[in-house]
Parts: structure tokens; C-alpha cells; sequence
């Protein structure tokens, strides 16, 4: 059986078409299904269409997802929408909320009691980039997948 990103030549990168999952969330109670949405995608990545994804970049991607989307809660009224997609070595990871206003990435200080949530996002990814939108914001991370970044067929396991 041949595997999407494989053929006779072994593993290719998936350039053909973007695998995607997206939900709407109302309320605080939904943050942790908005984890368990992204280790379900990043398993379907896995088990599904045969790419490598890091116990490492499990960890990052939820944990990613918990701070963008508890801080939509947090400062936008209204909803959020989430979006994982998987492109070029990298789980993107975006949301979008009704409030315009951009948030701030504070310097690194040990002695402040929270905020830290886009200060820890940015050291988990490869790129992080925030756009007003005619409505609201949307926040964009990227997660590399493996160390190396390729996409390669499956090899490491998520458990």
C-alpha cells in the first residue's frame, strides 16, 4: 500500500495537498478539547498519513494550542476558531478571535507572576505571526514536527 508523501522512490514531502482540522470554541470549559483536538491530529498525522512527529513536538503543539486558545478566552469576547495544519515540516497551529488588539511578547522576567504564555509559544516554535484581521486577530505558530524538520514516513512513535 502506498502511503501519502511515499512512493517507489521511498518517503516525499506532502506538497500535493494540506491535511487540516478546525473547531469553533465558546467557552474556558473547551481548552483542554482543544489539546486533546491537537494530539488527536498530530496521532492521525501519525497513524494516518504516515508522517514522523516527535514526542517533542507533541508536547509543543498542545501546549501551544492551550496558550493561544486560553488566551483568546481570556482577552476576546466571544469565540475562537482553531486551525492545525501541516505544511512544510511543521504543524501550524492557528487562531482567530474577535478581539483586534495584538498582544505583546514581554522580555524574559523570572520574577513576573504570569503572562508568559506568548514568551513560552515563541521558544516552542519555529515562526509566530499575529495579523489583525477585518474582524478580530489571528495568531499563527509553527511547530517543527521531527529535529530535522522533513516530514519523513513514519518512524517515531506517538503514543
Amino acid at each position: 500500500m502506498e502511503l501519502p508523501g511515499q512512493n517507489e522512490e521511498g518517503p516525499q514531502p506532502l506538497l500535493e495537498r494540506r491535511i487540516s482540522a478546525a473547531v469553533a470554541f465558546e467557552g474556558h470549559e473547551e481548552i483542554a478539547e482543544a489539546r486533546d483536538l491537537a494530539r488527536s491530529f498530530l496521532v492521525d498525522l501519525q497513524d494516518m498519513h504516515g508522517l514522523t512527529v516527535s514526542p517533542r513536538a507533541v508536547g509543543a503543539v498542545q501546549l501551544v494550542v492551550s496558550e493561544l486558545v486560553t488566551n483568546a478566552h481570556k482577552y476576546a469576547p466571544g469565540p475562537c476558531l482553531l486551525t492545525l495544519e501541516v505544511g512544510d515540516g511543521a504543524v501550524e497551529v492557528t487562531v482567530w478571535d474577535s478581539e483586534p488588539q495584538l498582544p505583546l511578547v514581554q522580555a524574559t522576567d523570572p520574577g513576573r507572576v504570569g503572562q508568559h504564555g506568548l514568551e513560552i509559544v515563541t521558544a516552542l516554535c519555529r515562526s509566530l505571526e499575529m495579523h489583525r484581521e477585518p474582524v478580530g486577530k489571528r495568531i499563527m505558530a509553527a511547530v517543527l514536527l521531527t529535529e530535522n524538520a522533513v516530514g519523513d514516513v513514519a518512524g517515531d512513535q506517538v503514543g
